[in-house]
């Protein structure tokens, strides 16, 4: 008999490849992101709801999925994990600030585990950004440093982790050849936090 993870590892691949998802900058199919976060998790948990939460983490936003279609095939746990993470529902033509600030706020009240799942996805995905998308990763990392705050309850190691990686990034687009100024770096986090 498969374990739950393995039955999310199995679902999420499939779910993801039948919509032919792919990662944005190097093509790559796309259940290689949930894969890099299933391995931070384990770094730090070996929860089966935990890892298989993280093989799923994006098949609700992502493919045809819904919570209850997680529900019906690993329970109520592992669909809440999932529902944590999962971006909410906005109203169409809703602004970019605006749907971000319903995530953080969203993620800042999930539990431990959810928060965990969450940097994790954080971790992975800031590394591919910066390294392939220095222009979006100006916003990114201010809005993960934001979102980052909130999620205090999730893995010390992982949350130390992360901030260390958006605050090299932030670093790093500071310098040539990129030149960002500190200061628009602050304006942005001001804007969020206004």
């Amino acid at each position: 008999m498969l374990s739950l993870e393995e039955r999310a590892r199995r679902y999420a691949a499939k779910a993801h490849a039948a919509c032919d998802q792919r990662r944005k900058y190097t093509l790559e199919p796309y259940i290689v992101h949930p894969a890099a976060v299933v391995e931070l998790v384990r770094s730090v948990s070996l929860v089966e709801e935990m890892l298989a939460a993280a093989w799923l983490h994006d098949t609700v936003e992502d493919t045809g999925s819904t919570i209850v279609d997680i529900q019906e095939h690993f329970g109520p746990d592992v669909a809440m994990l999932v529902a944590m993470v999962t971006n909410p529902e906005q109203h169409p033509g809703t602004n970019r600030m605006t749907r971000k600030r319903a995530h953080f706020l969203h993620t800042a009240n999930a539990s431990g585990e959810a928060q965990t799942i969450k940097i994790a996805d954080i971790i992975d995905n800031t590394r591919e950004i910066l390294r392939y998308d220095p222009h979006f990763a100006r916003v990114y990392l201010i809005e993960k440093r934001i979102q980052l705050a909130g999620l205090a309850r999730g893995n010390e190691q992982l949350r130390i982790q992360a901030d260390s990686i958006i605050e090299q990034g932030i670093s790093q687009l500071m310098m040539p050849p990129y030149n960002v100024p500190a200061a628009w770096f602050a304006a942005l986090m001001a804007r969020y936090q206004a």
